[in-house]
């Protein structure tokens, strides 16, 4: 299994916002591409929030091919969106992991 994680520091400001499209937009969209099976979302804790709180995202994928697939036709669209709503009032880095 592939877990495509993708943490985020939103700004306190946006940030009920940005939940709100996380739960009803993006996370909906990722899994429609039909690459994802199921996901997780977090809120990091024992962080400093004095800028906003940071929260993790985490997909599940069945195989790398299908991670693959995902950044080569909706990857850079789907990370658009986020970027035309809420500009620089959040930060985002993605990482992957393989779970053994």
């Amino acid at each position: 299994m592939i877990i495509y994680n993708v943490t985020a520091k939103v700004a306190t400001d946006k940030h009920s916002d940005w939940l709100q499209w996380m739960r009803e937009e993006q996370i909906p969209a990722m899994l429609s591409t039909g690459l994802f099976n199921d996901y997780r979302m977090c809120r990091l804790l024992e962080q400093d929030d004095t800028e906003g709180p940071t929260y993790v995202i985490q997909y599940f994928t069945s195989s790398l091919e299908h991670y693959n697939t995902f950044l080569a036709v909706q990857a850079n669209a789907l990370r658009q969106r986020g970027y035309d709503l809420f500009g620089d009032r959040f930060i985002a880095f993605h990482t992957v992991m393989e779970v053994l």
